[in-house]
């Protein structure tokens, strides 16, 4: 290893001896091949991710495998580059392999990145495209690269995850059965009718175009609360469709129960006074 660095070394003086037109050009051909090489290294990329797609490859894997195909051949055009500059191949392949070892010693959360990343990639907890939650973060899956995994939430945020981090936290994979069920409890008067709000709440539960018809919607009374009866609705939608149903039917609700004169009580508390005397 001592000969490996002094050669390198050594190599450096050698470089820095040669007539100034000779180092200048060496240095432009090897400009050139880092910047040809990083053109090469993107259409390569795309070309085997297109491969890929064609043979029906999971989105994840090629994602994962586009981006450690575009850096591994980085690192060869850098070798080649440094080559025609005038140092020994060989001896830099073996500094570089020292090199990374002594990094990757340092850097072990992101080698446990890396590791998590493969981990991702072949047990599938999630594709590209499903929502998930972990790490009390949620969102859809929209990328998973060599060291993270990146989310999308609904209101268009992006969050880098960690992918040890991923991996070592329960994940939910909102994605991994096609509906998932939406809880909508509302409130309604002691004195109001029971069945007569619970007829009106199925009729726009139902009515729904974006709410399942298998398995069926279930009204029913949840609880009788301090202030009010609490009706609930079990809906089943898809998990990209469950904000904008939760909202247009508790628009309707309100709508609905105002024409009907369904009170929707707000909690209220009575206080009783006692005087001495």
């Amino acid at each position: 290893m001592m000969e490996t660095q002094e050669e390198v070394i050594n190599s450096f003086s050698q470089i820095f001896s040669l007539p100034l037109s000779e180092l200048l050009f060496r240095i432009v051909v090897a400009i050139a091949i880092v910047f040809v090489g990083r053109l090469i290294s993107k259409w390569l990329t795309r070309a085997a991710k297109r491969a890929m797609d064609r043979a029906k490859t999971d989105q994840m894997l090629i994602s994962f495998l586009g981006n450690i195909t575009y850096y591994a051949l980085l690192l060869i055009v850098t070798v080649i580059a440094l080559g025609v500059l005038g140092f020994p191949t060989t001896s830099i392949i073996a500094v570089l392999g020292a090199a990374t070892l002594a990094i990757g010693l340092a850097l072990q959360d992101s080698i446990a990145n890396l590791a998590s990343g493969v981990l991702i990639i072949f047990l599938r907890p999630f594709r590209i495209g499903d929502y998930v939650e972990t790490s009390d973060e949620e969102g859809f899956v929209t990328d998973i690269r060599l060291f993270h995994t990146l989310l999308t939430t609904r209101d268009n945020k992006a969050i880098y995850l960690p992918n040890k981090d991923v991996m070592g936290n329960n994940i939910t994979n909102y994605s991994d059965t096609p509906l998932i069920r939406i809880d909508l409890v509302y409130g309604i008067g002691y004195s109001d009718d029971v069945l007569q709000a619970k007829r009106i709440l199925e009729e726009i539960v139902v009515a729904n175009d974006l709410v399942a018809k298998d398995p069926a919607p279930v009204i029913a009374v949840k609880e009788l609360g301090d202030s009010s009866v609490n009706l609930i609705a079990w809906a089943y939608v898809e998990v990209k469709n469950e904000m904008i149903v939760t909202y247009n039917i508790t628009e309707q609700v309100k709508v609905r129960f105002d024409q009907e004169g369904i009170s929707i009580p707000f909690p209220q508390r009575d206080i009783h006074l006692f005087q001495p005397n």
